[in-house]
C-alpha cells in the first residue's frame, strides 16, 4: 500500500463479456439456427453431462429434447449464436444426458462468459415470471420489443428487471482486516460486512451505515474495489476497502454474531472463490502477507 493510503492495485479487471456477447431483445436470426438454451427449473440450471463436463444445451429448439417451457426470453447472441432463457415447472424432469445443477456449483466448471450469461438469464427469467401482471392496476403486461421492459396497456406503468445494489467492504486497521460471522452463515465461515443500499443513500453512505449498524465502527478513506453481478436472486455487489477510524467492535446480534481483527497470515474459514468477498480478502492476503510486507522498501 502506498504511503498516502491509496491502494496500488485493486481487482484486476476481467475481459468484458461484450467481446463475445451482444445483448438484444429481438431475434433476427434465421429459423433453425443453433442457440444456447439457459433452462431453469426452481432456479436450477439444466446442463448437458455428456463427456463428464457440464455444458449449456445447444440446439435450434428445445423440442429436440421434448422440452416444453412455460415461457422463453431472448437474450441476444453469444459468438453470433442466439441465446434464450427458459422457465420450466419446478417439478420438471431432466432429459437423458442432462441434469439440473445448482448455479453456484458451475463456477469454474463452464466458460466464464457463459457463467456470466447464466446470471443474466436467471434474472431475466425470474423478472418475466413475476411481472405477468401490472403491479398498479392488475392488467396483463405487454413485453416491449426495444428493451427488456414490460408496459401495462391499461395504465402505462413500465417495469424493468430488478437489480438490488449492495455494498461489501473490507475494513483495515494496522495491517489487519475485520471479518465477521453472520447468523445465516454455514459452519464457522467469516466474511466482510455487507448490506443493501437503501433509498436516498449514496454507496459510501451505505458503507458507513452498514458498518456502524452491524459492528459499531466508524470508517474513513472509502475506495472502490470492484463489482460483481450476484444473481441470488438479483443483486449487484459493489466492493470497497475502507480504513478503521474509531470505535470498538460491537456486533448487533441480529445479523452479525461474531467479529474480529485478523492478520493476512492467520485467516479463518472464508467464503467460496466465486464471491467478490473472497476476491477482496484474497487481495488483502496477498498485499499484507508477512513476506510481502517484509519485502517492501
Amino acid at each position: 500500500m502506498a504511503a498516502n493510503g491509496v491502494v496500488r492495485q485493486m481487482q484486476k479487471p476481467r475481459d468484458s463479456v461484450y467481446k463475445r456477447y451482444i445483448p438484444s431483445c429481438t431475434n433476427r436470426h434465421e429459423p433453425g439456427c443453433c442457440a444456447y438454451w439457459f433452462v431453469f427449473s426452481a432456479n436450477r440450471l439444466l446442463v448437458s453431462t455428456d463427456g463428464g463436463t457440464p455444458g449449456i444445451p445447444f440446439a435450434p429448439s428445445l423440442l429436440e429434447w421434448r422440452i416444453e417451457p412455460v415461457r422463453t426470453q431472448y437474450l441476444g447472441t453469444f459468438e453470433d449464436h442466439p441465446c434464450y432463457s427458459a422457465e420450466l415447472p419446478p417439478d420438471a424432469a431432466s432429459p437423458a444426458g442432462m441434469q439440473f445443477s445448482d448455479i453456484r456449483g458451475l463456477y469454474g466448471a463452464i466458460d466464464e462468459d457463459l457463467f456470466y450469461l447464466v446470471g443474466r438469464a436467471v434474472q431475466i427469467m425470474a423478472w418475466d415470471q413475476t411481472h405477468q401482471f401490472c403491479g398498479r392496476c392488475g392488467a396483463p403486461m405487454d413485453r416491449m420489443t426495444e428493451e427488456h421492459a414490460k408496459v401495462c396497456p391499461s395504465c402505462g406503468l413500465i417495469c424493468y428487471p430488478r437489480i438490488s445494489p449492495a455494498v461489501i467492504t473490507a475494513i483495515l486497521r494496522d495491517g489487519k482486516i475485520l471479518l465477521a460471522h453472520a447468523k445465516h452463515f454455514k459452519g464457522n465461515m467469516f466474511s466482510l460486512i455487507a448490506g443493501f443500499v437503501e433509498p436516498g443513500e449514496t454507496l459510501e453512505d451505505c458503507v458507513r451505515r452498514e458498518i456502524m449498524e452491524e459492528v459499531g465502527l466508524k470508517v474513513s478513506n472509502i475506495r472502490y474495489f470492484g463489482s460483481q453481478q450476484w444473481p441470488f436472486p438479483n443483486s449487484l455487489m459493489i466492493g470497497f476497502v475502507a480504513d478503521y477510524e474509531s470505535g470498538e467492535i460491537r456486533v448487533d446480534g441480529a445479523e452479525i454474531v461474531e467479529a474480529g481483527w485478523f492478520t493476512a497470515d492467520h485467516l479463518p474459514v472464508l467464503p467460496e472463490e466465486i464471491s467478490i468477498a473472497r476476491k477482496i480478502i484474497n487481495w488483502y492476503a496477498e498485499e499484507y502477507s508477512t513476506s510481502r510486507v517484509n519485502a517492501r522498501p
